[in-house]
């Protein structure tokens, strides 16, 4: 059985045999139209895919991280092509909270699609100020909060360490209303303990994973091609990891994922999908394929059709696990 965009019942895609495929998802307050998300720093602040991309059917734009203050970010290099992967080390640069409200917000929760918003902090108060500041402003669906970015000091310290991640998760969740989200990093030892410290602190979802730290070397210069050393490595490169990192913590912890990592097609998303994400969000294939989610949208429906279910939800987490 094959399924089409072609028609449509309500805010449903159908099958040719008329049944409304739903593509609808949440993670816990958090309610999405669809589960193809578009993943922060990757669509700056959406004015650049405006021409290329329908925006309105997406179901959700995280935007850059915003931070405090401004930030310049790195010194160059600050992107190195690989095998497979690109290495960033951008720094989180952006103008500060103050400007992405005034400046970038008012068109972002014009889109039509819900809007996610990515902070981080160097402290437990940053933090705290920044979804206060953040968190009820109209058009904001949830706060991302980058708990994990490998390229600036301090940056994963509050996703690797269990008690400081439940403290900081807790504290966002106590001062707003708004739906929280907790992005974690892999370069942790047990990445479960983690998860479920941020899921015991409130988060109504993990955003699963930022990137693996990694390295590019220029041997003949005998230095470092980033400017700052050491970057994150995202891309096909790390789906495997990225995938594991679902599984294990969609086995253990009782707490919704959206999946980030190497997502460049329909099958990708649906090996997330049965690995027990409830969403994912496309990241690096948006520099090479700016359609890639336009497509995955268009291909949803077929792939729910030909895995002979009529609901995106009832194949999450249907991995066949053992006995």
């Amino acid at each position: 059985m094959k399924a089409t965009l072609g028609r449509a019942v309500g805010a449903f895609p159908v099958d040719r045999s008329g049944v409304a495929i739903s593509l609808q998802t949440s993670l816990g307050r958090l309610q999405l139209p669809n589960p193809v998300l578009v993943a922060s720093g990757t669509f700056g602040y959406a004015r650049e895919m405006e021409r290329l991309v329908d925006l309105s059917r997406l179901g959700g734009i995280v935007p850059k991280t915003v931070t405090r203050d401004p930030r310049a970010g790195n010194r160059p290099w600050r992107t190195v092509e690989t095998a497979s992967g690109l290495l960033n080390s951008i720094g989180l640069d952006n103008d500060g909270v103050d400007a992405f409200l005034e400046g970038h917000l008012p068109y972002l929760a014009g889109l039509g699609c819900p809007i996610i918003v990515s902070v981080a902090g160097k402290t437990y108060e940053d933090f705290v100020f920044l979804v206060e500041r953040v968190g009820g402003r109209p058009g904001v669906a949830a706060v991302e909060l980058n708990l994990s970015c490998p390229n600036v000091s301090g940056g994963v310290d509050f996703a690797t360490d269990a008690q400081m991640c439940r403290r900081v998760v807790a504290g966002a969740v106590a001062a707003t209303d708004t739906p929280v989200l907790a992005k974690l990093t892999p370069n942790v030892t047990s990445i479960v303990s983690i998860a479920q410290a941020a899921a015991d602190g409130g988060a109504d979802g993990l955003t699963l994973i930022n990137t693996l730290l990694g390295m590019a070397v220029d041997w003949r210069r005998r230095r470092p091609l980033l400017g700052n050393v050491m970057g994150g490595l995202s891309g096909p490169a790390i789906k495997p990891v990225a995938l594991r990192c679902v599984y294990q913590v969609a086995g253990a912890v009782d707490c919704p994922i959206i999946g980030v990592g190497g997502i460049q097609n329909i099958d990708d998303m649906m090996e997330f999908l049965v690995a027990g994400a409830s969403a994912v969000q496309i990241g690096t294939a948006n520099y090479y394929d700016p359609l890639v989610s336009q497509r995955m949208l268009q291909a949803l429906p077929a792939a729910l059709a030909e895995a002979g279910v009529d609901r995106f939800t009832d194949l999450v987490g249907a991995i066949d696990r053992g006995s």
